[in-house]
């Protein structure tokens, strides 16, 4: 491939990946009415059923308030760095919109017999295979509910979710639990999601036999 090849190429990516961001932040983001937005300077607070979340929106880009409704608007589209500001604020916001009304969850699952996990005060307990249980931390935004605390052999997991407001939270969060003691590719034993696809490996298999 060409330099000039290459150049074209990546030239009509950024093209795409611009006019999806432009037709993203261009929808506004509807406010139901149990949702109450308001904007102070670049900050803007979502106040909804469960909770309250924040934004500092970034200066390359202006949101206001227009009734039930969120605008996010670019004024300078020769910004490339503002262009893809306009739709990842918009979709912020419109998270954030989702996380105070219905809020956000992770199902994780534990495959290995006589794993096992539990809640203690602000951490949660992981006994996944080690000699000592796995501590992680829960921040204060976050909550875990435990369907099934232990496993019943290789075959039937255990069963826990991690849930609360924040959209991006949640998914650090799960994926923080989940680097504890990610799922091996033999048995599959350790932390996965609950809609992951692990792919299996076949392991060696040894047979005896006489030297001749």
């Amino acid at each position: 491939m060409t330099g000039n090849a290459a150049r074209l190429i990546s030239a009509a990516r950024y093209f795409v990946r611009y006019i999806n961001m432009s037709r993203i932040g261009k929808r506004p983001v509807e406010i139901p009415a149990a949702v109450k937005a308001e904007l102070n300077g670049r900050i803007i607070k979502i106040k909804g059923p469960l909770g309250e979340l924040s934004l500092d929106c970034h200066p390359k880009v202006k949101v206001k308030i227009d009734g039930s409704k969120v605008i996010v608007e670019n004024e300078n589209r020769s910004d490339k760095f503002a262009c893809q500001l306009h739709g990842t604020t918009r979709a912020l916001i419109a998270n954030m919109v989702k996380g105070v009304t219905d809020g956000y969850q992770k199902r994780l699952q534990i495959f290995g017999t006589g794993f096992n996990l539990k809640v203690a005060g602000n951490k949660l307990l992981l006994q996944v295979g080690f000699c000592n249980p796995a501590e992680v931390e829960i921040p204060k935004e976050i909550k875990i509910n435990i369907e099934a605390a232990a496993t019943k052999g290789d075959d039937t997991p255990a069963v826990f979710t991690v849930s609360g407001l924040d959209k991006a939270l949640v998914g650090q969060f799960a994926s923080m639990v989940r680097a504890v003691n990610p799922p091996e590719p033999y048995k599959g034993k350790g932390i996965r999601y609950a809609d992951e696809l692990v792919k299996r490996k076949v392991g060696k298999s040894f047979t005896s036999g006489s030297a001749t």
